[in-house]
């Protein structure tokens, strides 16, 4: 089993270039099925969970060329229909969360898709309640075979349609989006999802022969049009990496530069941080974060403590509330940390107290954090990865700490972070993976 093993306490140097956004590369390579002309895109996080994506659209029958580390051409010619109801299928598809963002091209397309109940990360409940309805109202009929575990979808004529969404989910709206695109008549989605990743996808649609309009609102119109043809497209860096080098930067003290961050892209990300007393300057489009001997959390106007929680685009992301919580960790004063989104996100917090932090997990959604000043430094412990973005968390808890952290179930790190342990290696993190069996942790 593989393990990283930390040296932590010491503070790192350098520069970083955040990877391509894991979020948008599962939309965006779900839409080259949209369409038989190839489409390039670039910028691609080299992550398990996108090469596991450009391995099943390689199975469907997508021919898939990489051009260079970052950059792939995809054409859809001739797709397998009868590819889904394969064991290969039911394999791929069931260990991949994203794999359900296929369905809205392929009914869009063909007229028919099928998706085994998806894996993912365990952080609570995730319905897809959304995608299903969506389809439904554009006139799709589905059948749960709750033996095989498989969501059956049949489209032959889809009509656009008015739908306002239960909840605006980020790949709900993509997904009804790319069925809308070919289907006959106007759709409208209110309490759309408005993320920049989602604005990415609607524009290379658009450039694929689209007609959406209200692109960066929670009101979506589509006009469908009768077929979409090939393009170009780059991928956002990952904001949830450039929040998470914030973070670490102010943890561990350290002097860090994030390259290329598309800095108009990322919302109120950075306001959250400076919230928490995280000093950092905009050079050109690059972050720089100074050596900070400490930092401390804003607190409202009234004086009483900060809330940070999370809310749907342009809200502050739920995939940043554990980065947040654990910078807290080390900040002077209180925060207290609310995970709306998701009941189970916060659970890792016991490890972190393992480690000497002081958090009061109030219940599934809310943990306070009693900021240590820097006056205690936390002590390395061994640790498993619940989750993507808690594993992360856990990674730079341990690069600040004390003496030596073993961090077990790694794979969920590396379903969304790039070669993590080699860039942190060149910020001078004393970092090693390390083949170990994973007892008394």
């Amino acid at each position: 089993m593989n393990a990283f093993e930390i040296i932590g306490g010491k503070p790192l140097k350098g520069e970083i270039v955040p990877q391509g956004a894991k979020n948008e590369a599962l939309q965006i390579l779900s839409a080259v099925l949209l369409t038989e002309e190839k489409i390039t895109i670039s910028n691609i996080p080299d992550i398990k969970d996108v090469n596991k994506l450009i391995e099943l659209l390689g199975s469907l029958g997508v021919i898939v060329n990489r051009l260079n580390k970052d950059t792939y051409e995809f054409e859809a010619k001739e797709i397998n229909i009868d590819y889904f109801a394969s064991d290969d299928f039911k394999q791929k598809g069931g260990g991949l969360r994203g794999s359900i963002m296929i369905v809205g091209p392929l009914l869009a397309r063909f007229g028919k898709a099928a998706i085994p109940k998806p894996g993912g990360d365990k952080i609570g409940r995730r319905r897809l309640d959304t995608h299903f309805l969506g389809f439904e109202k554009l006139g799709a009929k589905f059948v749960y075979d709750a033996e095989n575990h498989f969501f059956n979808v049949d489209a032959t004529a889809l009509k656009g349609a008015f739908l306002l969404l239960d909840e605006a989910s980020v790949t709900g709206t993509a997904n009804i989006v790319m069925a809308a695109v070919l289907a006959e008549g106007t759709t409208t989605i209110y309490n759309a999802a408005c993320e920049p990743y989602l604005q990415q996808l609607c524009k290379m649609l658009n450039r694929m022969g689209a007609k959406i309009t209200g692109i960066g609102s929670n009101l979506l119109t589509i006009e469908g049009v009768k077929k979409l043809g090939g393009t170009a497209h780059r991928m956002l860096p990952d904001m949830i990496e450039i929040g998470s080098f914030i973070g670490l930067a102010a943890m561990t003290g350290s002097e860090i530069t994030i390259k290329d961050v598309c800095y108009n892209e990322l919302g109120m990300i950075p306001s959250v941080f400076a919230r928490l007393g995280v000093k950092m300057e905009l050079r050109g489009d690059d972050i720089f974060i100074p050596a900070q001997s400490s930092y401390e959390i804003d607190t409202f106007i009234d004086g009483s403590i900060l809330t940070i929680s999370d809310a749907p685009w342009p809200g502050f992301t739920p995939d940043l509330l554990s980065i947040v919580l654990v910078t807290a960790i080390q900040a002077k004063g209180n925060v207290l940390i609310h995970q709306k989104m998701f009941e189970s996100r916060l659970f890792f917090v016991d490890k972190l107290i393992d480690m000497g932090a002081q958090i009061i997990l109030c219940d599934p959604h809310r943990a306070t954090v009693i900021g240590l000043n820097k006056q205690t430094q936390l002590r390395g412990i061994s640790m498993s990865s619940p989750d993507i973005r808690a594993g992360v968390s856990l990674l730079i808890a341990a690069l600040s700490a004390q003496g030596k952290s073993t961090i077990f179930n790694i794979d969920q790190i590396e379903r969304g972070y790039q070669d993590i342990e080699e860039r942190l290696k060149t910020l001078g993190a004393d970092i090693k993976r390390v083949d170990v069996l994973p007892s008394g942790h």
